[in-house]
């Protein structure tokens, strides 16, 4: 018997593939993890927090960051440490409830100036 094998990639999501973020333009910010949002109100941060937003985060949190129910309304977090902490883990990270993937780590494929800038983005959305 033949079996083929394929490689898992968030399939809760279905096969969904990170979009590579261009931060070009943004202050580089090393390779310690800021805790809070360093580009919070940048103008050029938010415009390319919406082409990551949209590449990478609006399949399941929605288009506008207006979530359709599937993931949360990321405009709901706190605009505050607390709120960029919480956001900064989360996507670093992942999350995982009962055994299952909610959401998939972006911190190997997603540097944290385009985290950072998806925050910003988020953060400019209005909550109506």
């Amino acid at each position: 018997m033949l079996m083929a094998v394929a490689p898992r990639v968030a399939l809760s999501h279905g096969d969904v593939t990170p979009q590579p973020v261009d931060t070009t333009g943004l202050e580089a910010l090393g390779s310690e993890w800021r805790t809070e949002n360093p580009f919070r109100g940048n103008a050029a941060a938010v415009k390319i927090g919406m082409s990551a937003y949209n590449q990478n985060c609006a399949r399941c949190h929605g288009i506008d960051a207006i979530s359709g129910g599937i993931a949360p309304d990321l405009r709901a977090l706190d605009d505050n440490a607390e709120g960029d902490a919480w956001f900064i883990n989360r996507v670093r990270k992942g999350a995982m409830i009962n055994g299952d993937v909610k959401m998939p780590p972006f911190e190997n494929l997603m540097n944290q100036e385009a985290m950072w800038a998806i925050r910003a983005y988020i953060d400019s959305r209005p909550t109506e």
